[in-house]
């Protein structure tokens, strides 16, 4: 965007320099697909007038690629039966809710709603485009039917992704939450749905007696009466978890006849990785049970029947039937060297289900895991990587979610790994890898692929790389009738955008009409605080004409000139400053250190918003009402000016407009301003903050008269001394005269116990 951190950046540069290069690189071709010549605008933003394309078709690319390409052993792993019933059943539900969207919306992109797409990452992106602008006026049922697509998209993942327990723990808490049962659009109810959560429980337990409605027989620790059921546990392997297992077996012996190499292990997020790793160093059965535990069982009385034996772990058995209570399974927190992120979450409900899956703490646990093998404290740059084993060396590391982008390409410069195993399908991993194998000639990489063969993974990895190759193909077609001009690279001044627009500010016409600068004259300046460059505001005012200063300031977001000050709020940092009394702070140091306050108040034209629902209105003030909070500020503030600004385009106008014939503002100035400061307001000369915060609560005194007040009397006591008549004749009013005058005059109706008290003590 014009208005973005890197243009802004690139601007300011080739204004000052004309000879430095600018190149600009990106592996994301489908970015350019999206818009109305996208491509163009980021080349006229960047400063550049070359394109180059480099798509993996390219002879020459493929030709360098090819001499040496790692080897691949792609294993396309089979879905269980009751996988992929799941997912056919998931599959229908779509179609029925996309369906019924088309239905409710007809002026939505028929192809954009396609099942195929709806599979993809970027669907969620497509749908927010098209609704984003319309979603305060569609019906209460669209917006049902995204959520639930939302939802349905997250199964769909979950069933591939992560195991059996993980899956239906999700199902059951969504079925058991009232506000996702209540909102939803009805698929809990469909036939299809009921297949699913059937399949979902046989992959984890069966009931030997056909199900049949238990007797309450039992007791609980509360003493309720419970139902004692039958449950035999299934617990349904992940079918990657075994290939990958046969994957380190091999891996293992050919190291025992060769030199040992590196393994890496690349998994989609930080929960799979964290499973990995419990997988590889306690096996897939202690893995499943534990999560059983912990979620299933946890809130299920009939997971009682199965409980978890301390000795087994010593002998790699995992979980045994055994009568009466048992403790959860002993886990210790998985640890890695890095920071912990929370992984994917749509709802309430999924939240829920993460911290119900995570690992505990408990002190008996950390003794029973004592012999637990050390984890590796590996020299790595990346925060985000899992050590697993010593020999071989073995990393799991996810490819999304990562604090740093450039993650994954400096573990493979510091592992060097020899093996790498792709345990989710990540299309621009496996061009990294390519590009990685071709920098490193005569070293052998071996690449196992592991994907689900016949689901929405392998349809997703599909879609990407059909994507990318039509993206390229637009791009090669755009760029064959693309117009650049010459000047675009702004190595000289016929670019028009390093121009300026000095004109309005410093015109004759506004010179002579406002009093604004002569023509000829220097820019105007503003002083932004640090903190602003994250917006787009600062940008646009030097694209206006404005020379931006940028300092650290306490008081304020930006200085206009000497007296006005402006601190400028979103619409959701408005209410939350107004509910945390924030902006109460904020305005009385704005008050009292500049003669012109201004709060700013920026909104999205195309998203309508309302401070108060139109049933919440209320004739008298509220303490908790947002809109009644914003009147009480204006009450107490008199001088304060609210701007309401639909964008930061109509901001930046506005400034430059405030601005005309004005002094320009001091840096240093208003760098030393404080909300402590004690030289502060437009009277700052007359009077010190205390008497005259002191002189506004007086009964007669208001923001019209106490000028006048402050005129006539130097001190708070010279004030008392004031007969009636002078005090009429400075306030210019009798009621207020005679209100100030018994006020400060007249004695305070005090009960005759209490003085008598007052004075024996």
């Amino acid at each position: 965007m014009e208005s973005c951190q890197e243009a802004f950046i690139l601007r300011l540069f080739r204004q000052k320099n004309k000879t430095g290069f600018i190149k600009a690189f990106t592996d994301k071709a489908t970015s350019f697909c999206s818009g109305f010549c996208q491509v163009e605008r980021v080349m006229r933003n960047l400063f550049v007038k070359k394109l180059y394309l480099w798509p993996r078709f390219q002879a020459s690319v493929n030709a360098a690629l090819d001499r040496h390409k790692p080897e691949v052993v792609e294993l396309h792993v089979s879905l269980t039966p009751a996988m992929r019933a799941i997912q056919s059943s998931i599959l229908d539900i779509m179609s029925a809710c996309l369906k019924e969207l088309k239905r409710y919306n007809p002026s939505l992109e028929a192809e954009d709603l396609s099942l195929e797409n709806a599979l993809g990452n970027g669907f969620e992106k497509t749908i927010r485009h098209y609704l984003d602008p319309l979603w305060h006026q569609l019906g209460a049922k669209t917006k049902a039917l995204v959520q639930d697509l939302k939802v349905l998209r997250v199964l769909l993942l979950y069933l591939t992704q992560y195991d059996c327990v993980t899956f239906l723990n999700l199902l059951e808490s969504l079925r058991s939450s009232q506000k996702t049962f209540g909102s939803n659009s009805g698929w809990l109810f469909l036939d299809c749905s009921t297949a699913m959560f059937v399949n979902a429980r046989s992959r984890v337990y069966r009931c030997p007696d056909g199900g049949k409605k238990p007797k309450l027989t039992a007791e609980d620790h509360k003493g309720q009466r419970v139902a004692e059921v039958r449950r035999e546990l299934v617990l349904e392997k992940s079918p990657k978890w075994e290939v990958l297992t046969e994957v380190l077996d091999e891996i293992r012996k050919e190291n025992q006849e060769a030199r040992p190499g590196r393994v890496l292990i690349c998994a989609s997020d930080d929960r799979t990785c964290a499973q990995l790793q419990q997988l590889i160093k306690h096996g897939s059965d202690w893995l499943l049970n534990r999560l059983y535990a912990r979620t299933v069982g946890k809130r299920d009385p009939a997971a009682a029947a199965a409980t978890f034996d301390p000795d087994s772990l010593k002998k790699g058995k995992g979980w045994v039937k055994k009568g009466g209570k048992g403790k959860e399974p002993a886990q210790k927190r998985s640890t890695k060297t890095g920071k912990s992120r929370t992984s994917l979450t749509l709802t309430q409900m999924m939240r829920k289900d993460e911290e119900e899956e995570e690992p505990g703490g408990d002190d008996d646990e950390d003794h029973l895991m004592e012999e637990e093998e050390e984890q590796l404290n590996l020299n790595l740059s990346s925060d985000s990587y899992y050590g697993v084993l010593k020999e071989p060396l073995t990393v799991i590391h996810p490819l999304r979610g990562c604090s740093d982008p450039h993650s994954l390409t400096r573990v493979l410069q510091e592992v060097q790994p020899a093996f790498v195993v792709l345990y989710d399908a990540e299309l621009s991993f496996v061009r990294q890898l390519e590009v990685h194998r071709a920098g490193r000639p005569g070293k052998p990489l071996r690449v196992y692929f592991l994907i689900y063969g016949g689901s929405t993974e392998e349809q997703r990895y599909l879609t990407a790389l059909s994507h990318e190759k039509k993206a390229f193909e637009l791009l090669i077609r755009e760029k064959a009738t693309m117009v650049i001009p010459e000047e675009r690279e702004g190595r000289e001044n016929t670019n028009l955008d390093l121009a300026r627009s000095l004109e309005p500010a410093n015109s004759a016409t506004n010179s002579r009409r406002a009093g604004g600068q002569e023509p000829g004259a220097a820019p105007s300046r503003v002083i932004v605080d640090m903190r602003e460059f994250r917006s787009e505001l600062p940008a646009l005012l030097h694209r206006r004409g404005l020379d931006i200063e940028p300092v650290t300031l306490q008081v304020g977001d930006y200085i206009l000139t000497p007296d006005t000050c402006v601190e400028r709020k979103s619409v959701s940092d408005l209410i939350g400053s107004l509910q945390s009394g924030r902006l109460y702070t904020q305005c009385l140091a704005m008050t009292r250190c500049y003669r012109k306050p201004l709060l700013l108040i920026e909104f999205d034209p195309a998203k309508p918003f309302s401070l108060t629902a139109r049933s919440d209105f209320r004739s008298e003030i509220s303490s908790t009402d947002v809109s009644s909070k914003l009147t009480l500020l204006t009450l107490h503030f008199p001088r304060l000016r609210i701007l309401w600004c639909p964008s930061p385009h109509a901001t930046a106008e506005l400034f430059q407009e405030l601005k005309l014939g004005r002094a320009e503002p001091d840096a240093d100035a208003a760098q030393a301003v404080t909300a402590e400061s004690d030289a502060a307001g437009e009277s700052a000369d007359l009077y010190n903050p205390g008497p005259y915060d002191f002189l506004m609560k007086m009964p007669g005194v208001n923001a019209k008269n106490y000028r006048a007040l402050v005129r006539s009397a130097g001190s708070v006591a010279e004030l008392a001394g004031r007969s009636r008549d002078e005090l009429a004749a400075a306030l210019g009013n009798a009621n207020n005269a005679r209100m100030l005058h018994d006020f400060l005059h007249n004695a305070a109706d005090v009960p005759a116990a209490a003085q008598k008290h007052k004075l024996t003590s």
